[in-house]
């Protein structure tokens, strides 16, 4: 397991193996500097891991302290991982910008330490389904009282989200194919497709074969009209442009 950690969390050495006395034994052995008071001391060095975030490779500056023991985990061994605070542009003229540092504890001390760093940087897209799945695709909508669709309906949802996003993989293979941009949702460049896209795309291409509507040439009879003076219904554009 691994996890966030508050930056002034107390945490513990492991007890002496030899303790003298009667009475319970020991769990917790002297205490440790907090993972902030860690991370800004010079007597943990930094150590580098490479880990996919934000589109590509990046390299994350680590400190590792082991063999770590935390009152809310008990008497188990603990991992503690102090991540350096990553600098980030809003554009290539701005200022450096720094996010927060991250504090992670782990229970297992023999795994790769860039393969748990991965793994909780790839925690936030699980988030993001879960969203998805209840905002766009109405996981938690459904008017049902029975038991039994209780239980089914969320599972038969997030099988729909499920083959929807490994379609759209199967189908984009470099760039994403989305409708044009309109003048009330701006097409910004996008490293993927979202999920209101793929829904939004999906539905598209099912209206215009359900009216056997020309897909790829309606922006084009948009634009012509209005380039000739003509009024375009606006109706059509909305229509296909619908995001829920």
């Amino acid at each position: 397991m691994i996890g966030r950690i508050r930056m002034d969390s107390k945490i513990y050495s492991l007890p002496a193996l030899l303790q003298s006395g009667k009475g319970r034994k020991r769990s917790y052995g002297a205490e440790l500097p907090t993972p902030e008071q860690i991370r800004q001391s010079d007597d943990y060095p930094y150590q580098s891991v490479n880990a996919w975030a934000a589109g590509k490779m990046r390299t994350f500056e680590l400190k590792i302290v082991k063999n770590v023991r935390w009152r809310k985990s008990g008497n188990k061994n603990l991992m503690l991982i102090v991540i350096r605070p990553v600098a980030y542009r809003l554009s290539k003229k701005s200022k450096i910008l720094y996010r927060d540092p991250a504090y992670l504890i782990s229970t297992d001390q023999e795994m790769d330490i860039a393969l748990q760093v991965q793994a909780y940087i790839r925690r936030w897209e699980i988030e993001v389904g879960f969203r998805d799945q209840k905002t766009l695709m109405g996981c938690g909508q459904a008017q049902i009282r029975e038991k039994a669709a209780v239980e089914k309906v969320p599972a038969f949802v997030s099988a729909c989200y499920a083959m929807m996003l490994l379609a759209s993989h199967k189908v984009e293979s470099d760039k994403p194919q989305n409708l044009p941009g309109t003048t009330w949702y701006p097409n910004l460049k996008k490293p993927w497709a979202t999920t209101g896209d793929i829904k939004n795309r999906c539905r598209v291409e099912k209206w215009a074969d359900t009216g056997k509507i020309n897909f790829s040439d309606f922006v084009n009879i948009e634009k012509k009209l209005a380039k000739s003076g003509k009024l375009a219904n606006p109706a059509f554009s909305s229509f296909f442009y619908a995001r829920n």
